[in-house]
C-alpha cells in the first residue's frame, strides 16, 4: 500500500504562472489553508515539487 499525504495550500495563486494555477486545481486545492488527502504517487509526487512553494506536505 502506498502511503498517504496531506497536501495543504498555505500561499495563495495569485501573480503565479498559469500552469502551477492549473497544479493545484488538479491537486483538488484553490483556497488558502484547504487540505486534500492523496496516495503518494510518482504523479502526485511531480506535482507537489512543481508548486511546493505554495503547499506544505505531510505523511499520514
Amino acid at each position: 500500500m502506498m502511503s498517504k499525504v496531506r497536501i495543504t495550500q498555505v500561499k495563495s495563486t495569485i501573480d503565479r504562472p498559469e500552469r502551477q494555477k492549473l497544479t493545484i486545481k488538479a491537486l483538488g486545492l484553490g483556497k488558502l489553508n484547504r487540505s486534500v488527502e492523496k496516495e503518494n504517487s510518482d504523479a502526485i509526487a511531480g506535482m507537489i515539487r512543481k508548486v511546493s512553494h505554495l503547499v506544505k506536505v505531510e505523511e499520514i
